[in-house]
Order: structure tokens, then sequence, then C-alpha cells
């Protein structure tokens, strides 16, 4: 084991020395030593590097192979156990049982990597559907290419949103700041440099590869603005890809995950306690200790819920098929639970309660009248930035070019000062008639904060308090018709220099406003009050200003009393957020950092948070978000931050999710509750009927294939519907409940297990040794019925059978289970287990103690429904 440890840290420590040996090279040596040119490479060579270096895919980002699927579903501690006992039975030449052993091992695993399987195809073929991509030089030219098509080698082109697709050495920057959390952990982002750092002395640098400022590396990503960088690295070599194939990159446990493993820990404590009681007290009361020690095996197996890892995968895997038919990835198969358990959905507003189709309506100059100077300038700075567009910014590139002024512009690019979520600004530098021009637009707030002039009739003048206070308000006044406004500034001649920075925008020159008007979807007025029926309240979280937010939200129904301000926000301590946090639903001009601050505390809340956005300023709370929801025309990083992406933005799929995740979770509850009770019951069952028979209660093989066909009975429970009372809100685990439930049902079978030891000893004579297959047979035929039937009782807080049917898959293994018992015991089968012919007279007591128990069982769940005011 330690060497492993050691070998890792010698290939972690080997891949920095490399990387720094190439960050401290000039340009010129660096691109001899990769043998490239500033132009990049040719496609061929691009194509020749992929055959040498493999796809650019980590080991966490490639789909699971059908042999290693396979051998993962046999990882459960109940199969080893199984596994255990199989083994044992080989080992003392008990074949029957062993046979039986391994037919459950198989149903179990076999289901599992079938629907796991299907899970995944299903999944890779939507994937296919969409793509990260990153811009490379090749052929000289640039181009957008699959990410796992980077090769070393490719000079890529960085701007705000991209995802850095490998590790790289930085050739040229403007303003790029990396976030570089998901490999330091530093939550601040990190401006990077072209330029080589000193070396010391002897020709080398002290510090880590992670730390130097002309190296980025796979997995972190571009907060604002941009960069050139040559690729060292790619897949597996990066330091990424040494991350992700020795560390998991879930979301960790949800209280759901951790549940199943107390239950599972549970049982196993149960049986490891319960076998070697049933053993002792048999080999003593009995004298064979050869049989004592098969029968506990058997009874060892009837404790293990050897089809639990089954119904969890294929409800979970049964989810993600039937949200893969409504075009939803499903990145994680935990994803579909938590959507269940979700009672607070966190959205952006842009594109999710709005139809995402932003048209420009309004360009006016600061007192509200049109203006075609201000069009000019929103249209420079729209189409000649190279950050990643937004929405707004295609609606100008739209407007302009459907309209009659385009002839009128002949400029030149100089500059670019990209946007960041500090700022809130984006500025482009142009030549326009032997001029430097410098036009900024942003945050109507920010721009006046940064303007010292404003242009009223072609006239320059100071921008005083008083003129502001009234293009605030036309600002203001476009917000109440729902519009999002951005200012437009502008200054020329500023110097002549052809490189500009932060410091320039300052003095500037009001130009005017841009109005935007984005409205609601109608379908999000009837999902919001769908989500709202099923227990989910909506918050709305959004870097918008107030004014349209609040119209917006009124007009889809999410009800704003009171709306917080990023602003306010920043002053509040944690304690003070988390007092207002949930009775707050609109949350205004956030920056990144508060929208994963408010989630974490409601979090904090016991709260089982979902955020569904698609800005890159979305990722982090994407992240944080116990299930985070993206579309395919997300950034990059956006989509990289989901557990589920949409191939259509609705909230309409959002529900059908939440229904698919609360019947997931309602099933394997099902499972959990029918098996806990069950085997309570049958131990003390086993252990009253060890103690008083001069014969074992039951032969070890026949309890084996009593569980085997009660386990095929099962098999259908994730193909089982819910009752709609049980969807109409989050679905949460609770781990007190399922100690009581086990106690206070679990001995009712046992009280019909006495009855019938009763009815064999005393009506039929099954009290001596010599009429112990009699004895074996009565009990083996009402137990397995009352053991079906009694899924039909715990699947429902209804009646069975009268005012809740369960699903057709299920009434066709549990009535096959039923015909087994009836013919069984004179059938072949039930010969070569030791079964006999049960006489005519035998079933009309065996219906009366079935009718009785199922009735005596469900009084007893009216009583705990109503006592508890909770079943499943």
């Amino acid at each position: 084991m330690m060497n492993k440890v050691n070998v890792k840290k010698e290939e972690r420590k080997s891949k920095d020395t490399q990387l720094k040996k190439l960050a401290v090279l000039d340009e010129k040596k660096l691109f001899k030593t990769l043998t490239i040119t500033a132009e990049g490479m040719t496609s061929t060579e691009a194509e020749e590097r992929l055959e040498k270096y493999g796809t650019n895919e980590v080991a966490s980002q490639k789909p699971t192979s059908w042999p290693k699927l396979l051998l993962q579903s046999f990882e459960d501690p109940f199969t080893y156990v199984l596994l255990l006992l199989f083994a044992v039975s080989l080992f003392t030449k008990d074949y029957e049982a062993a046979t039986v052993m391994i037919l459950m091992v198989l149903f179990s695993a076999g289901i599992r990597f079938i629907q796991e399987y299907r899970s995944q195809q299903a999944s890779l073929a939507l994937k296919e559907m969409i793509e990260n991509t990153a811009a490379v030089i090749r052929d000289g030219k640039q181009q957008e290419i699959p990410m796992d098509e980077i090769v070393p080698g490719d000079i890529v082109i960085l701007s705000t949103g991209d995802m850095i697709p490998a590790d790289m050495r930085i050739l040229w920057t403007k303003d790029l700041f990396i976030n570089q959390s998901s490999l330091t952990g530093e939550s601040l982002p990190v401006e990077k440099f072209h330029e080589v750092e000193e070396l010391d002395k002897v020709g080398f640098v002290e510090k880590s590869a992670l730390d130097m400022q002309n190296l980025t590396f796979m997995g972190t990503d571009v907060l604002s603005g941009q960069g050139r960088a040559v690729v060292l690295k790619t897949g597996g070599e990066t330091f990424f890809g040494d991350i992700a194939a020795n560390v998991s990159k879930g979301r960790g446990d949800t209280s759901f995950d951790v549940g199943v493993k107390n239950v599972s820990r549970l049982l196993i404590r149960f049986m490891m306690v319960m076998v070697p009681v049933v053993f002792l007290i048999n080999g003593i009361t009995k004298g064979d200790w050869l049989e004592a020690f098969f029968f506990s095996i058997a009874v060892a197996v009837g404790l293990t819920p050897e089809m639990l890892p089954m119904i969890v995968t294929s409800n979970l895997a049964k989810g993600a098929i039937a949200m893969s038919k409504k075009k939803v990835i499903v990145k994680e198969l935990s994803a579909i639970q938590n959507l269940g358990a979700m009672d607070i959905l966190c959205t952006d507003k842009t594109g999710t309660i709005t139809e995402d189709k932003v048209v420009l309506v309004r360009h006016v100059d600061p007192f509200g009248n049109e203006s075609t100077s201000v069009l000019e300038m929103a249209y420079i700075n729209s189409r000649y930035q190279t950050g990643w567009k937004n929405l707004m910014d295609h609606a100008v590139i739209n407007y302009f070019d459907e309209s009659d002024f385009k002839a009128r512009l002949n400029v030149e690019k100089i500059d670019e000062i990209p946007f960041d979520f500090s700022r809130r600004r984006l500025t482009v530098i142009v030549e326009h008639n032997g001029h430097h021009q410098m036009i900024t637009k942003g945050a109507v707030e920010e721009m006046l904060r940064i303007c010292k002039y404003v242009e009223i009739n072609d006239e320059i003048v100071p921008l005083t308090d008083e003129l502001k206070v009234k293009m605030t308000k036309i600002s203001e006044d476009m917000n109440k018709e729902g519009m999002r406004v951005i200012g437009l500034a502008y200054k020329n001649d500023v110097h002549s220099s052809p490189t500009y920075t932060v410091n320039d925008e300052n003095d500037m020159i009001l130009s005017g406003f841009m109005g935007f008007l984005d409205p609601a979807k109608k379908s999000a007025i009837s999902a919001i009050k769908s989500l709202h029926e099923y227990g989910v309240n909506v918050k709305v979280l959004t870097g918008d200003n107030d004014i349209v937010s609040r119209k917006v939200c009124h007009d889809v129904g999410i009800e704003v009393d009171e709306i917080l301000l990023g602003s306010d926000i920043e002053k509040m301590s944690d304690e003070a957020l988390s007092k207002v946090v949930e009775e707050i639903n609109v949350f205004a001009k956030l920056n990144p950092t508060q929208k994963a601050r408010i989630i974490s505390l409601l979090q904090k809340k016991d709260h089982t948070v979902g955020f569904m956005g698609d800005g890159i300023n979305d990722a982090a709370a994407l992240r944080t978000a116990d299930v985070g929801i993206s579309v395919d025309t997300a950034a990059d990083i956006t989509k990289e931050a989901s557990s589920i992406i949409l191939l259509e933005k609705s909230l309409d799929v959002l529900e059908d999710g939440m229904i698919e995740g609360r019947t997931v979770f309602g099933n394997i509850q099902k499972y959990l509750k029918m098996t806990i009770s069950s085997n309570f019951g049958n131990v003390f069952s086993i252990l009253v009927a060890s103690a008083f028979l001069p014969f074992l209660p039951m032969l070890s093989i026949q309890l084996l294939v009593q569980n085997l066909v009660y386990d095929v009975a099962q098999l259908a429970i994730p193909w089982d519907k819910m009752d709609e009372e049980n969807l109409r809100q989050p679905r949460k685990w609770n781990a007190g409940s399922m100690t009581r439930f086990m106690v206070i049902i679990g001995p009712i079978s046992s009280i019909f297990d006495i009855l019938t030891f009763l009815l064999m000893w005393f009506v039929f004579g099954a009290n001596t040794p010599a009429q112990a297959a009699l004895f074996h047979s009565g009990w083996f035929v009402i137990g397995l019925i009352t053991q079906t039937l009694v899924v039909h009782v715990i699947r429902t807080e209804k009646i069975p059978f009268i005012q809740s049917i369960a699903s057709i898959p299920v009434l066709i293994t549990t009535g096959l289970a039923i015909l087994a018992a009836v013919l069984i015991p004179s059938s072949l089968l039930g010969e070569w287990i030791d079964l006999v012919a049960l006489p005519g007279n035998y079933w009309g007591w065996a219906a009366m103690i079935v009718v009785a128990y199922v009735i005596v069982t469900q009084l007893v769940k009216r009583f705990y429904i109503k006592k508890y005011h909770e079943w499943l």
C-alpha cells in the first residue's frame, strides 16, 4: 500500500517538475520543444498527436465499460454476505442451498447491471447531442473543436466563461482571472500573466507549478478576461486527471444514502446476533448440530435483503431512463432522488421563468428620446467584444443587422477590457475617423459612477447630481415596464497607446440607455403553481435589478413581499442572513458568491435545495446545490457544474423529474419497510418454533426456496406506482421511523405464524418428527402467501386492492409467487425439498389465517398512520 502511495507522490512530483521546466522557457524555446509554430498546428499534425496521446478525457468523464459495470453490480455488503454463505454451503457440500444462494445473487446483480447499463446508454446518447468545445488555432485559423480532441501543442484562445481544457502555458493575457478552487481550494480568483517568472541562482523556481503565474490547469475556468495559451498536458497526464483518477467528484452522500447505509448496517448487526442464537437453540434442543448449522445459514440468507442494491439502482436508473425520454441528461443517478427530496427550488430569472428571447425594444438618450448613436455604440461594443456574448449582445447585433445603419460604421478594434462580476461593465476601444473611442456598457448604477459628463442634444455638459436623479428615474421607468436596462458611455482620444486598463474607465460621457424585454413565460405560470402544490417553494436568485425582478416574479405567480439586494447581503453576517433567508423569495443584484451563500444557508436549515441556471455566474451556485440544473446552451463551466442538463429549458420537465424522484424514494421505502418488518417477524417466529418444536420449524433448503420466491415477487417494486397523496410533499429520509415501523409491524406476522404452528400441531397432528414434512409444508405455504400479500398492504396508505391497486408488473410477480406457494408442495420441486401435498381441508384454514392477517395488518396500519402521521 505504501509503495502505491509513494509511486503516486513521485508521479505528481514528476508532473510538477515537467510543467515548471516548460513554464520558464522563453517562447521560442517553448515552441521548439513542443515542435510547433506561433500559428499552431495543422489538422494532420493534430490527428497524429491525438493518435499518440489519446483523447483529452480524465477517468471520471469516460463511460464505465460494461465488464466493469457488471463487476460493480456485485459490490454490496449483502451480496458479499450471500457469496460467503454460498462458499460455506459449497464447502459443506450443501449443493441445493448453494444453488439457491447463487440464483439470488445473479438475480440481484443481473437486474442491477441491466438497469444501470441502460441508464448509462440513455445518458450517453443524449450527451452526444451536447459538447463542450474550445477555440484553437488550427491550419492558421481560429476554430471551435470538441474538448476531447485537444492535443499537446494546440494553441487555445480563452475568454470569459471558458473551461480550461488542459494544463497550459499562457502566451498572452488581458485581465485574465482564473477560478482555481477545484484544484487549490482557493475561493478567490487568481490573475494570470504571460511573463516568465525569474529563476533562482541555480536556475529553478521554488514554488509549485500550481502557483506559477503563467500556467493554467484543466478543471479550472475563466471568470473574466482573455488569453492565449499553448497546451502542455492533456487527459490523465494533467493535474486534474491525476485527482479524478483517485478521488470521486460526487456531491457526497445525501440523507437518503446515509439512511440506506444505516438500515444496511442495522440488518447486518441484527443478523450477526440472531443467527448464532438460532444455531445454539436448535443445536441444543434438537441435538443435530450439523442440521442446526445449515438451518442458521438459511436464516442468515433470509435476514439478508439481497435485493436492496438492485431495488435502489433499478429505481434510480429507471428514473434516469424516464427523464432521458424527456430530453433530460442525468449526469449523477443520485440527482433523481435529490429532485424528489427538493423542497426549495432556487432559479435564475433569465431564460428559466422568462422567454429567453431577449429583444432590444428601446435605444434612447439620457432623457428617454430615441437615439441612433446609442444604438451604434451598443452594436460596436457587442460586435467587437471577444468574451462570452450574452442574450443582450445577440439582441443588439440582431436588431442592428436588421436595420439600415450598417453603412455608417467604419471602425477598427484596438483593445478590450473584458467584463467581470465586480465591475459589471465591458469596454471596447475602436479607432473611428482617426480617433480612439472607448465605448463602455454596463449596469446603470455602475455607469453613472464612472461618468463625469453627459451628452445632451450633441452637447457635452457636466453630469450633476440633479441630472443623475433624472436619468436614474428614466431607467427606473423603463424597469417598471419590465425592461432590463443597461447604460452606454464613451470617451474619445483617451491616449494613443494600444493597451487600455480598468483605470481608464473614468470621467466618461453618458450617451444613453438600452432597454431589453424578456417577457415571462406563460408555461412558467402553470409550472410554478404546480411546484407550489407539490410543496416546493420557488425562490429567484438573480443578478438583475429589483424592479424588473419584482415585475417578472409577480407575472409568474411568485409571492414578493420583500426583496433582498446583494449590497444588503454583503453587510449581513451568516447568522443575520439565516434568519430571513427562508421568508424572502426574491434576491436581486447578486454576485456569484452570494447565490452560493444563500443556497448553503438554506441547506443548513435542513432544506434540500435545487438550483437552475445557465449563466457563468451560476456555476458556484450549481456546485453548492443538492441538485444543480442547467441547459445545453449554457457556458461550458456551467454545464460541468450541473448534475442535470435539460436539452429543453422548461420548468415543466422539472416537475416531471420531481415526481419521478418522489416515486423512486417511495418505492425504495416500500422495499426497506417490507424487508425489515418481515425479517424481524420471521426471526421472532423461528425463535419461538425452535424453542418448542421437537424438530426444525423448516428445513434450510425450504427456507431458501421460500426466500427465493419472495425475492422474485419483489423484483417488480421499482416499476410500482405511488399514490397521488404520497407525491404531494417532498420525500425525505426519516431514520427514526424505520426502527419504529419494524417493531410495530414486524410482530404481526409472528402472531399469525404462531397460529399456523398451532393449526398444524393440533388440527393436522403434525407434532412428531415423523410428521415434520407436513408441518413444514403448512408453514411454507401460509408464510409465503402472507409475506407476499403484505407487499400490497405496505405499498399504500389506502385499502389495498380496493382504494389502491398496484402496477401490473407487481400484480403479476406477487400473483406468481402466491401461485408458486400453492403448487410447490405437490410438485417435483416440493418433493426435492422434502415438502408434501397438503390435505384438502387445509386450504380453508389457510385462507382464514391469510385473510385475518391482511385485515389485522390493515387495522394496525390505520392506527399507525393516525398516531404517527406517516407510513411510507
